[in-house]
């Protein structure tokens, strides 16, 4: 994780003393990005070119000093390095339409941490694109991303929620070490579903709520993983979270992969999945010489 970490750890966070007053009327399918600000000219052209952004797309860099900011107190300072160069495109989704996110050079966090994450900054209806020149851990790019919402869409986020976004995206990175990326994000997702549907009133209703999603969700966690997600999900719900919201844009998320599956594109993969296993036991058969 180390070693990741030192490749490069760029917090794509806008300036605070960037106007505002601009981006108000951003409507539907209008994009935003983020530039690190140490890309160089050359990697900002083809970073631009690769978001599809219009000549006319409103653009803010982010400072290695913002990334510091936001990471400190969850990465050692000397892990998140001294140059931003992580980008992003936030694109205004319909009303209703839930959050998307898709990746490129990303090789820590997962697309499903970040829908997670921005899940609980209270972030909704948009396409969002994250990527960088080269590969990197994706920790930083978190508080840019809730930055450029506040601006398109015209809102303020309270900085107790954002510090909090940030914290449960490192902490489920780094459950994922130990049991897997996609289970971590899908146990930190179901836990979220349980608090929106019952919140816990004691630290032994929230310890039960962790240990029988993990249970449903087939993952042994370790004394202190239950403790350190205990941590995390007090600080949340004693926080201005609007647990509803969570849980519809956590529906909304999961309605995205069903109507996938449904659809003449996802029939198409699970068919070249089933093509796929079925060639594997047929080779295997072969191997051992039976067709019965």
């Amino acid at each position: 994780m180390l070693k990741k970490l030192k490749i490069a750890i760029a917090l794509l966070c806008a300036f605070l003393l960037l106007p505002i007053q601009g981006f108000a009327d951003m409507v539907e399918g209008d994009m935003i990005v983020t530039l690190g600000e140490n890309l160089t000219e050359q990697q900002k052209n083809l970073l631009l070119a690769e978001m599809e952004a219009p000549d006319d797309v409103q653009i803010i860099y982010v400072s290695n000093a913002e990334e510091h900011q936001y990471l400190g107190n969850y990465i050692a300072k000397s892990l998140i390095g001294t140059k931003a160069i992580s980008s992003s495109a936030i694109t205004v989704g319909k009303e209703g339409s839930g959050l998307e996110v898709k990746t490129k050079n990303i090789n820590w966090v997962t697309d499903e941490m970040y829908i997670n994450a921005l899940i609980t900054a209270g972030v909704k209806d948009a396409n969002i694109y994250i990527t960088a020149p080269t590969s990197v851990s994706g920790t930083a790019a978190l508080t840019g991303i809730i930055k450029a919402y506040e601006i398109s869409a015209d809102t303020t986020i309270p900085e107790e929620v954002k510090q909090a976004a940030n914290e449960e995206m490192v902490e489920t990175a780094e459950l994922g070490e130990s049991v897997g990326q996609e289970n971590a994000a899908a146990l930190i997702a179901k836990i979220k579903e349980e608090i929106a549907k019952n919140a816990p009133e004691t630290d032994a209703d929230l310890r039960a709520i962790i240990e029988q999603a993990a249970n449903e969700l087939g993952i042994t966690l370790t004394e202190e993983e239950i403790s350190s997600l205990m941590a995390l999900f007090n600080k949340l719900k004693n926080l201005d979270i609007d647990w509803n919201q969570v849980g519809e844009q956590l529906n909304q998320a999961k309605d995205k992969i069903s109507k996938f599956l449904e659809s003449e594109e996802g029939q198409g993969f699970l068919d070249s999945l089933k093509r796929f296993f079925v060639g594997i036991i047929d080779a295997i058969k072969s191997l051992f010489g039976g067709g019965n």
